[in-house]
């Protein structure tokens, strides 16, 4: 066991893993042991949601605690942005050994690849190939180059029930299916870390470990949607419950055009129900093949005596529609199954409560603060004080003496958004979680759709993906019982709506009558105190947001010293 008085972190993230494809949050969703062991020892956050529906702006968001509009890291093709303060940085300037074993999908330059000592990259389609992914280092992989190759055979080369549906169960080493070759991977690095390897070329130090760091990124079950037969047979199509559906969901004057494109595009209907059921089950399939390699890392934990003194958390980028709505796949719309994921911490040794459910609303944007605040690095206050001197302390951030640095100190840690979540700290619950989408592009219309030639399927997908992720500028915020959904960029509040005070474009949804989301209630009159108060949450949250970059403080009541700081882009360095 580690010496070191700083626990050790364990941050997994599934790709593209709906929230109730898991039966913990959900009729429809699957069984999955090693998950629901994981939130018998920990918090499970019944409303989690991300801070964005899209792979890279969400892992970015999560690295750095911050908003998409605040990183700049709005679209799939813009990777962490230079000069970010993120948890790589922070760790490697704590002193952790770090690892990053499966999809990266996040961090590009030299400098950020610096803060990872080991890096096993492994995309959706096996092997780094083509110039996807960066050298592997500080570890070789465990199973052999040949086995992963082979065992990616079938995701290279997909077969198509039909021009929007994709699925496959094969019969490869399942050791080599990239899901598996990462818990291997990981089993192994925290192997090495607990011997006291420091990853950095020098002998192992047994005696004298560091406490390690590891981000462990599943492909899957993201599209390629193939398992092996093993994990197929236990989710036979006829078994799946599809979730329910409404006739005439698009078809009224309350959707807005960007869904009805999307059903257009991802929509099941030119599909049988077979191929859906099927295409359902093998992402199931996916599903508990991520759960059982989560089974894997705690028992090397627990084997290893590293459970009490290691934070697992688990949760997803995004989610898919998994059927939902009538389509199989993502774009840019805030329903459940996009935004709303799975959501774990747990500390078992570090007082984290066990077996508890917290309903209140939560972002995955907060998952570094929590850690850095169980780590015991960062006191998140809510009030100011006067320490001696009547040196003024501000809200905020505070950093424990002994970890202070030029990296982690007040200022810098004033850059996150995120906050401590409830319940597994002393933080209050939050009443709203927030979501965006966009970078201010024109809309995708049904009209540019139609130029296309063909309005269904994956080509279709790719031939929209960059104007559609980069149209409008979308902001969704979510209570318990209520979400809305606003696009500034589609125009001012249309006043010939009647007594509706909704925005063309604008979704509402009441969800403790409607939890499937299947009536847009934007336009009835009955709701307009609710979205003035939906309303009213979005603007503080956004004028909460507003900053890129902390204005220093000041640190005296009246005129003491000035709280000088360069104008120009901050710069922060390890």
């Amino acid at each position: 066991m580690s010496t070191s008085n700083r626990p050790n972190v364990i941050f997994i993230v599934a790709d593209q893993m709906k929230w109730n494809t898991l039966r913990m949050y959900s009729e429809i969703g699957i069984e999955a042991p090693s998950l629901e062991r994981l939130a018998s020892e920990g918090v499970r956050f019944e409303n989690g949601v991300t801070p964005h529906a899209l792979c890279v702006p969400a892992r970015v968001s999560m690295m750095t605690a911050r908003y998409a509009h605040s990183t700049g890291a709005r679209r799939n093709e813009t990777l962490m942005p230079p000069d970010q303060l993120h948890a790589f940085r922070i760790w490697k300037d704590l002193g952790y050994s770090t690892g990053l074993i499966g999809k990266n999908h996040c961090f590009r330059e030299q400098s950020d690849l610096e803060t990872i000592d080991v890096l096993c990259e492994m995309p959706h389609l096996g092997p780094p190939q083509r110039g996807i992914t960066g050298p592997t280092r500080g570890m070789d992989w465990v199973v052999s180059e040949e086995t992963l190759k082979a065992s990616a055979a079938t995701r290279s080369n997909m077969p198509y029930q039909s021009p929007g549906i994709s699925y496959a169960i094969s019969d490869h080493d399942l050791e080599g299916y990239t899901t598996n070759a990462i818990g291997a991977q990981s089993e192994a690095f925290i192997e090495q870390a607990a011997a006291g390897n420091k990853f950095d070329g020098a002998e192992a130090d047994a005696d004298n470990p560091n406490p390690f760091a590891l981000f462990i990124s599943f492909p899957d079950p993201h599209h390629p949607l193939e398992a092996h037969r093993k994990y197929g047979d236990m989710f036979p199509p006829e078994s799946v419950k599809l979730p329910p559906q409404r006739d005439g969901e698009f078809d009224g004057p309350e959707v807005p055009e960007r869904n009805k494109v999307l059903k257009e595009i991802l929509g099941t209907q030119y599909d049988t129900e077979e191929d859906i059921r099927g295409a359902v089950a093998v992402y199931l399939a996916m599903t508990r093949m991520v759960d059982d390699a989560v089974g894997r890392i705690l028992d090397k934990l627990d084997e290893l005596g590293l459970r009490e003194s290691t934070i697992v958390t688990f949760t997803a980028d995004h989610g898919d529609f998994g059927g939902e709505h009538g389509m199989i796949g993502k774009g840019g719309l805030f329903y459940d199954a996009l935004v709303r994921v799975p959501y774990i911490v747990s500390w078992p040794g570090g007082g984290v409560p066990q077996n508890v459910v917290d309903e209140s609303m939560a972002n995955t944007i907060d998952l570094i603060p929590t850690i850095l605040q169980l780590s015991g690095v960062v006191d998140f206050t809510d009030s100011p004080s006067l320490a001696d001197g009547d040196e003024l302390v501000p809200a905020g951030p505070r950093v424990a003496p002994k970890f202070e640095s030029d990296l982690i100190n007040p200022e810098n840690m004033r850059r996150f958004q995120g906050k401590p979540l409830p319940t597994v700290t002393s933080a209050e619950p939050r009443i709203a979680a927030f979501s965006e989408y966009g970078t201010g592009g024109p809309p995708f219309t049904l009209e540019l759709l139609n130029k296309i030639p063909a309005t269904n399927g994956f080509a279709t997908v790719l031939d929209s993906l960059w104007m559609r992720e980069a149209e409008g500028r979308r902001k969704m915020v979510r209570t318990t019982d209520w979400k809305y959904v606003t696009d500034p960029d589609e125009g001012p509040i249309d006043m010939t709506l009647g007594s509706s005070t909704a925005r063309k474009g604008d979704e509402l949804y009441d969800l403790k009558k409607d939890p499937w989301e299947l009536h847009n209630v934007s336009l009835n009159p009955a709701n307009v105190g609710v979205i003035s108060r939906m309303r009213a949450l979005l603007n503080e949250w956004m004028m909460d947001t507003e900053d890129t970059n902390p204005v220093p403080l000041p640190a005296t009541i009246g005129k003491g010293p000035k709280p000088w700081f360069a104008v120009e882009k901050a710069e922060i360095r390890s």
